[in-house]
C-alpha cells in the first residue's frame, strides 16, 4: 500500500489526544460516603470492572477513528498493474481532437461525443485535481491557463468542430510550451483523445517525447468508411467569354475500400444550378468530371459543387469563383513604329482588351508587371533594364510576343533570348526581302480550334500569305506557322510559367502581308486569349500565403476579407502586382469564416472575390489502429496506447491500470464507524 499525500501522516500523532485524556481524566477516582458501607463496596467492585472495559473500548474506538481519518487524508491506493504511474501533484493535460474528420459516426454516435464522454469520466479520476489542461485544435487563448476537473468538464460542453487540422507533433509541443510557463513539483502526463487519421497526424517517428512525462493515447475505435470529396477544379482553358460555351473539370477522390458509382454532382453558378454529372470513383482512386456551361454578364460568378454521400457530409460542398471575361491587359513596346499601327488597329478596337503602346526607350518597368501580354515590336536593340525586365515576367507567367525589326541586333537578342530557352537566333540584313508563301497550319493544333470555320477546314488549298523573315533560331517549342521552304515563321515556347511568341518577319508590307491578311486578326486574338493567365478558381484556409494578382497595388494599401458581417485584416504584403495574404488559423478564425466566398475589399470597394475551402486531408479517412501506435512509439517506454474507447468501464479500467486501487474512501468508512461505534459505547454501554 502507497500513499499519494504521505505527509498526511502526521496526523496519526493526533491519537496521543485521547490517550491522553484516558491516562489522566478516566482514572481519576471520586470518594462518595454511604452509611451501608459493606453493600456499597461489593456495587462499586462490580460497577468498576465493566466501567474500566467500557473505557477501554471508547479509547480504542477513538483511536481507530482518528488513525482513519488521518490514512483517509494521506490517500492510501494499492500500487498499480503497469509500471507507469500517474501522478495527480503533476501536471495533466488532455488533447480532444475536435478536426473535421471526428464528426464521423460509430454506432450512431460521433466521434467527438465518445471522446467526449470518456474524457470526462477520466475528469471523475481526477476531481480533486487544480492543475488540469485542456487543449484543442482550436489552440485558445483560454487553453493557456491550469484549471479544476469541473471547469474543464463546463467546457467540454462548449467544444465544436475545428476547421484547423493539426499535426501530433503540434500538438505535443504545444502542450509542452503551455506546461514550462507553470513550474509544478511531480510528474506530468498528457492524454491524447482522437481518431489518429493518417492524413492529418503527421510523421510520428518525428514525435520524441520527454521520458520524465507519461503519454497515454486514447484512440477512437474508427473504421475506414468510404468517403467522396472534390479534390479540385479547373477550366480548360484560361480565357473564360460569355455566352459561349466552358469547360470545367472537377476531380473526384474516394478514400473508401469500395467503388463509389454513380455519384451525381450539381453544379450552380449564383445560386441557379447550370449543369449536372454523373460518374464512378473507384476505391482510393478518383474520377474526373466535366460540366459544359454558358455564362451571362461579366465580373465574377459564385460557383459550387454540391453532392450526397453519407455518413460523413462535412466536406460535401465545394466552393470555386469564376472571373468572366476578365480584361486583358495589353502592353505594346515599339522601336520602329510600322505606318499600318497593326497592333494598335487588332486590339484598340475590342473593349476586351486594355492596349497601353510605349516608346522602349520610356516604357515604365512597372507597367510590364502589370500586362497579361507585352508585345514587342521592331525593337532593333535591348538595351537596359528591359531584357532583364521581359524575363522575370515571362518566367512569372506573363506571356511575350516579339516581332523583329528590319535589321534586329542579333547579338542582344541572342543573350536575351537564350535566358528564355530560345537558342541558336541568327540574324540577317534583308536588303532585297523576297516574301514565300506560308504553308497550311496543323488545323489540329488547339491553338487553330476556333480559328477556321468547319467549311474552310475541309478545303484542301486555303490563300494563306506569305513573309520574308529576318532571322531564324533553334527549334524549341510548339511550331504554329512556317513557311513553305520549311523556315519557322511563329512559335510559341514556354520559360518558367510563361510563354514566347517568336515571329520570323517584321510587320511591314515590303516583308509580306501577314498583318493585312485575314488570318491575322484571329491569331493576334489568340495570343492575347491565351496570355490571360489561368484562373485560380479556390484557394484553402492553410494555403498560407495566398497570392492574388493585382491590377493597382499601392505598397500603403490594407485589404479586408469580409464575409457577410465579418470582416477580418489578414497579415498581407504586396510585392509587385501581387497580394500576398495569410489567413488566420484555429480560433482566431472566429464565426462565419467557415468555407465559402469572401469579398477582398480596399477602401470599401470589392477588388475581387475569392473562395475558400477547408484542406481536403480531413477527407482521406484512414486511420491508426492501437497496434499500429504501439509499433510508432515502441521505442518510448513511457508512451501507452489503450484498445478501447467505447468501452463503458474505461475510466476503471486506466485507474486499475495506471493509478491503482484507491483505499481512501475506505479509510473515511472506517472512520465514521469508528465514531459511531463511540456513540454507541458512551450511550448504550452502562
Amino acid at each position: 500500500m502507497s500513499f499519494l499525500f504521505p505527509s498526511f501522516l502526521w496526523g496519526l500523532l493526533a491519537i496521543s489526544v485521547p490517550i491522553a485524556i484516558h491516562i489522566f481524566n478516566f482514572r481519576r477516582t471520586k470518594k462518595v460516603y454511604f452509611t451501608n458501607v459493606a453493600f456499597l463496596k461489593a456495587v462499586e467492585t462490580k460497577t468498576r470492572s465493566i466501567r474500566q472495559i467500557k473505557h477501554w473500548l471508547i479509547l480504542a474506538a477513538r483511536i481507530l477513528a482518528i488513525a482513519c481519518l488521518a490514512l483517509a487524508f494521506a490517500q492510501p491506493f494499492l500500487p498499480a498493474e503497469n509500471r507507469l504511474s500517474v501522478d495527480k501533484r503533476g501536471i495533466t493535460s488532455l488533447y480532444l481532437d475536435n478536426s473535421l474528420s471526428m464528426e464521423s459516426e460509430l454506432n450512431n454516435k460521433r466521434y467527438l461525443d465518445i471522446a467526449t464522454s470518456k474524457l470526462s469520466d477520466l475528469l471523475g479520476i481526477f476531481k480533486n485535481a487544480t492543475s488540469l489542461q485542456l487543449v484543442t485544435n482550436d489552440f485558445s487563448a483560454q487553453e493557456q491557463g491550469l484549471y479544476p476537473a469541473e471547469k474543464v468538464r463546463d467546457r467540454l460542453t462548449t467544444i465544436g468542430l475545428s476547421n484547423t487540422p493539426r499535426t501530433l507533433e503540434q500538438i505535443y509541443k504545444r502542450q509542452e510550451n503551455l506546461m514550462a510557463r507553470h513550474a509544478h513539483t511531480g510528474k506530468n502526463q498528457f492524454f491524447w483523445f482522437s481518431d489518429f487519421q493518417k492524413s492529418t497526424v503527421g510523421n510520428l517517428s518525428e514525435i520524441k517525447t520527454d521520458s520524465t512525462n507519461q503519454l497515454f493515447l486514447v484512440p477512437v475505435q474508427a473504421e475506414a468508411e468510404k468517403n467522396v470529396f472534390v479534390d479540385s477544379a479547373w477550366l480548360n482553358t484560361p480565357f473564360i467569354r460569355e455566352l459561349q460555351n466552358n469547360i470545367l473539370f472537377v476531380k473526384v477522390s474516394n478514400s473508401g475500400k469500395q467503388e463509389t458509382g454513380n455519384v451525381v454532382l450539381k453544379l450552380s453558378l449564383d445560386n441557379t444550378q447550370a449543369s449536372t454529372a454523373s460518374v464512378n470513383v473507384p476505391a482510393n482512386g478518383s474520377a474526373t468530371a466535366r460540366f459544359n456551361f454558358n455564362l451571362k454578364g461579366k465580373g465574377f460568378k459564385k460557383g459550387q459543387i454540391t453532392f450526397d454521400d453519407f455518413p460523413v457530409t462535412f466536406d460535401n460542398n465545394y466552393y470555386f469563383v469564376l472571373n468572366a471575361s476578365p480584361l486583358i491587359r495589353i502592353l505594346h513596346i515599339y522601336g520602329q513604329k510600322f505606318a499600318g499601327n497593326y497592333i494598335e488597329n487588332v486590339y484598340a478596337n475590342d473593349s476586351l482588351f486594355s492596349l497601353q503602346s510605349y516608346s522602349a526607350q520610356n516604357v515604365d518597368p512597372g507597367l510590364i508587371k502589370n500586362a497579361d501580354l507585352v508585345v514587342l515590336e521592331g525593337v532593333g536593340q535591348l538595351s537596359g533594364s528591359l531584357p532583364l525586365d521581359l524575363q522575370d515576367f515571362v518566367r512569372k507567367g506573363g506571356s511575350l510576343a516579339v516581332v523583329p525589326s528590319t535589321s534586329p541586333n542579333g547579338e542582344s537578342y541572342g543573350r536575351f533570348l537564350s535566358g528564355l530557352g530560345i537558342n541558336g537566333l541568327e540574324a540577317f540584313t534583308n536588303t532585297s526581302p523576297s516574301p514565300v508563301a506560308i504553308a497550311p497550319p496543323d488545323r489540329n493544333n488547339p491553338f487553330f480550334s476556333d480559328v477556321f470555320e468547319e467549311s474552310v477546314r475541309q478545303e484542301i488549298n486555303l490563300n494563306l500569305p506569305s513573309a520574308s523573315a529576318v532571322w531564324t533560331w533553334a527549334n524549341a517549342g510548339q511550331l504554329l506557322l512556317a513557311l513553305r521552304d520549311g523556315q519557322t515563321y511563329l512559335n510559341q515556347a514556354t520559360s518558367g510559367t510563361g510563354k514566347i511568341y517568336m515571329f520570323a518577319a517584321p510587320f511591314m508590307p515590303e516583308y509580306g502581308n501577314v498583318p493585312q491578311h485575314a488570318i491575322f486578326v484571329p491569331v493576334m486574338y489568340k495570343i492575347a486569349a491565351s496570355s490571360v493567365r489561368a484562373q485560380r478558381t479556390s484557394y484553402k484556409f492553410d494555403e498560407n500565403p495566398i497570392v492574388l494578382s493585382m491590377g493597382n497595388s499601392e505598397s500603403n494599401s490594407v485589404y479586408k476579407l469580409r464575409r457577410g458581417k465579418v470582416e477580418i485584416i489578414p497579415l498581407q504584403r504586396i510585392a509587385g502586382n501581387q497580394l500576398l495574404l495569410e489567413i488566420p488559423e484555429g480560433d482566431q478564425l472566429g464565426e462565419g469564416l467557415d468555407a465559402g466566398y469572401f469579398d477582398l475589399v480596399r477602401d470599401n470597394k470589392v477588388e475581387q472575390i475569392i473562395a475558400l475551402n477547408h484542406n481536403n486531408s480531413e477527407s482521406r479517412l484512414q486511420y491508426y489502429s492501437p497496434d499500429e501506435l504501439r509499433a510508432a512509439f515502441s521505442g518510448q517506454k513511457n508512451v501507452q496506447v489503450f484498445d478501447r474507447i467505447d468501452d463503458d468501464a474505461f475510466s476503471t479500467a486506466f485507474q486499475q491500470q495506471n493509478m491503482g486501487t484507491s483505499l481512501w474512501k475506505y479509510f473515511l468508512y472506517a472512520a465514521l464507524f469508528f465514531l459511531l461505534t463511540e456513540i454507541a459505547l458512551i450511550r448504550f454501554m452502562k
